[in-house]
């Protein structure tokens, strides 16, 4: 935070004029929600979120798929992951040594990658999908049906639309990967790349690891109400809304 803080023009000119309790910049002032700030402000000036020293402005929604989908279903060895979506989704250079992965937009399916999801099932591979439940029934819909049974769903859910599970990541557009819900039925926080903080306007996350753009105390999906407690199991942080 102090970071940021001293470096990234979008949080020097904020909570100069906001005021915020750490650091402290006007002496009784906190400011609105305690300095947190709506993504998509953040994301409206991306050119500011860059350290004065310079850095890359380009959002990566797949960062972080690596760590979370090890925690969900223990992604390893030569596994294929789908991850599906559209013309601004990248692959993740996360994902664990060995372990494949393409970007299939489901509503318009490459010949070519349906064909080697299929061959990959065929071997015997494991094939993982991660998306939203509509991407994930067309992509289903595309695959010979006597495969598409084989391939194992992880559902992609925002902070305002988290469930039960039994599977699922936790995904923002902006921020990437957030966490996952593990085999205790909670939504763990990837706690070592992720923080996140309780506020009037809704939980706050910080993106630990990322140089540029800075996402600092930023509150995703207009603000959702929740906390942030220890998992009776585990004992690392969980997500509840």
């Amino acid at each position: 935070m102090r970071s940021a803080f001293a470096t990234v023009p979008f949080y020097r000119e904020h909570w100069a004029l906001d005021g915020r309790t750490d650091p402290v910049l006007v002496p009784g002032r906190t400011g609105t929600d305690s300095g947190a700030v709506p993504l998509a402000d953040a994301v409206h000036k991306i050119v500011d979120l860059v350290p004065l020293a310079g850095g890359a402005q380009r959002i990566e929604p797949s960062r972080g798929l690596g760590p979370v989908l090890r925690k969900a279903r223990s992604v390893s060895g030569d596994a294929l992951v789908v991850v599906l979506g559209g013309d601004g989704v990248r692959p993740p250079s996360d994902l664990p040594r060995g372990v494949r992965c393409c970007v299939v937009d489901p509503d318009v399916p490459a010949p070519g990658v349906l064909a080697e999801v299929s061959s990959a099932l065929r071997r015997g591979r494991r094939v993982l999908a991660v998306g939203d439940d509509k991407q994930l029934a067309v992509f289903s819909a595309a695959l010979p049906e006597d495969r598409a049974y084989r391939v194992e769903s992880v559902p992609r859910r925002e902070l305002d639309t988290m469930d039960t599970g039994p599977y699922g990541v936790l995904h923002d557009p902006a921020l990437g990967y957030l966490g996952a819900i593990e085999e205790c039925g909670r939504w763990h926080l990837d706690w070592q790349r992720v923080y996140a903080r309780p506020t009037t306007g809704g939980l706050a996350f910080t993106l630990l690891r990322q140089e540029s753009p800075r996402f600092v105390d930023v509150l995703p999906a207009g603000g959702v109400r929740g906390e942030i407690a220890p998992c009776p199991r585990h004992g690392t942080p969980v997500v509840l809304t």
